[in-house]
């Protein structure tokens, strides 16, 4: 048989196969000096990046690189000052091509940046106002501010990212960089606030409370005990609650709602934006949203002056109008609560009309209606402010085991069973 065998190879065969001998015969580079941990430290506090850290903010890529040759025809040993066919032939392929596979460790973006946001979150610091109490009818200072920080996470991220592919250059502790949060209040400021006088309270009475709801009145108390109002600031009642739930300290009592009287988290807290109402109302200040509740809720007698808020509404809201900061404190004797409102007195008057009864039905549905006449130092009137209140009867929103009340006769009723029907559900 005949070979087919060629002892002869084109030159593009034979550097084919020599530039895949020397793809082989190299070894892959030693990979950079990798720290076995990497102290972080934030203020006076300390992170620890461990070995297994590192691999997850970092990633390995091989790649193949050239060793590339820039020499004159002089210095160039390999230099063939012929065709490109024949140097091919004449001149080891391994020479003139080589190249390295080469394996870097380079930092993970996504995963850094995920690991500084975290960092930021466990690491900062809420700046803390000044606290300001009474006594004996004068503002004191019961506790200085405190200075926040947060981690300048831009940063962060850049100087991490080099200390993970810059090993042999680091000491191993980054120290990363803080941004400073001011206090919004502070001890210095006191005299600024305006904080002087007394300048409107109210009241409400929630006698015939259960343990639970006096619970959530002094609960939800703490978060406006020592608030400070800034000028013409918009007091939202809802945003300064916060969550109302059992892990916020809540327990479960009767509130109105979904057209029933059912026991959640928090009933009772109305108690406490009633009483807030009605001392913005005798403060003369320009109350922006209100709502009345479904119905006529005894421990906010006299009827008319409520505030039922829920979150996120209905809320209760008003603006502070005065030259000064206002100072919200509250005092339990009893069973009445009162709010005070501390702050500077610019001479107006504040007149309070109601609230007076329009309509009372034997139902137990109501219609009332009160006027805040509000006059500046000259006389002049600058708020002139009804609010109504449209209560429907009790019977509507049964309590957990009732059922509602009927309102029209059924069908298949007598007229004597439904007259004897009224008499016990009026």
């Amino acid at each position: 048989m005949k070979s087919t065998f060629s002892p002869f190879l084109s030159s593009s065969q034979i550097f084919l196969s020599l530039l895949i001998l020397s793809f082989l015969s190299i070894p892959m580079s030693a990979q950079g000096a990798v720290p076995t941990s990497i102290t972080l430290n934030i203020g006076d506090k300390t992170e620890i990046l461990s070995s297994l850290d590192i691999d997850h903010l970092t990633h390995l890529e091989t790649n193949n690189y050239p060793l590339l040759r820039h020499k004159s025809t002089i210095e160039n040993i390999d230099f063939c000052p012929t065709k490109i066919l024949f140097c091919n032939f004449s001149l080891s392929q391994s020479r003139l091509y080589s190249f390295s596979l080469i394996t870097r460790r380079t930092p993970d973006a996504k995963a850094i940046e995920d690991y500084v946001s975290t960092l930021a979150n466990k690491t900062k610091q809420e700046p803390v106002d000044a606290h300001f109490s009474v006594n004996e009818n004068k503002v004191v200072i019961t506790e200085k501010e405190q200075i926040g920080q947060t981690l300048d996470q831009q940063a962060s991220i850049r100087l991490i990212s080099y200390g993970l592919i810059h090993a042999e250059e680091m000491t191993n502790n980054i120290m990363l960089p803080l941004i400073i949060i001011e206090p919004k209040i502070k001890a210095e400021d006191m005299d600024k606030l305006g904080l002087v006088e007394l300048i409107g309270e109210g009241s409400t009475n929630f006698k015939g409370s259960t343990k639970s709801r006096i619970y959530n009145i002094e609960r939800a108390l703490k978060q406006f005990q020592n608030l400070i109002i800034a000028p013409n600031e918009e007091f939202s009642f809802v945003e300064h609650l916060g969550e109302v739930d059992g892990e916020h300290g809540y327990l479960p009592e009767l509130v109105i709602k979904n057209n029933q009287t059912t026991p959640e988290f928090g009933g009772g807290i109305c108690q406490v934006s009633s009483t807030v109402f009605r001392t913005a109302i005798y403060s003369g200040l320009k109350i922006t949203a209100r709502r009345n509740h479904a119905y006529p809720v005894h421990y906010y007698y006299p009827y008319g002056m409520d505030a039922t808020v829920y979150i996120p509404k209905p809320d209760l809201t008003f603006i502070n109008n005065t030259p000064a900061s206002i100072l919200m404190q509250s005092t339990i004797e009893g069973t009445k609560l009162t709010f005070h409102f501390y702050g500077t007195k610019d001479g107006r008057e504040v007149k309070v009309d109601g609230p007076h009864i329009l309509e009372h039905n034997p139902d137990g549905s109501m219609k009332t209606v009160f006027t805040q006449e509000v006059n500046n130092a000259d006389g002049r009137n600058f708020i002139r402010d009804s609010f109504w209140s449209n209560y429907k009867s009790p019977s509507l929103f049964p309590h957990p085991g009732q059922e509602p009340n009927l309102t029209s006769k059924p069908k298949d009723w007598t007229e004597k069973e439904w007259v004897a029907y009224k008499k016990i559900h009026p």
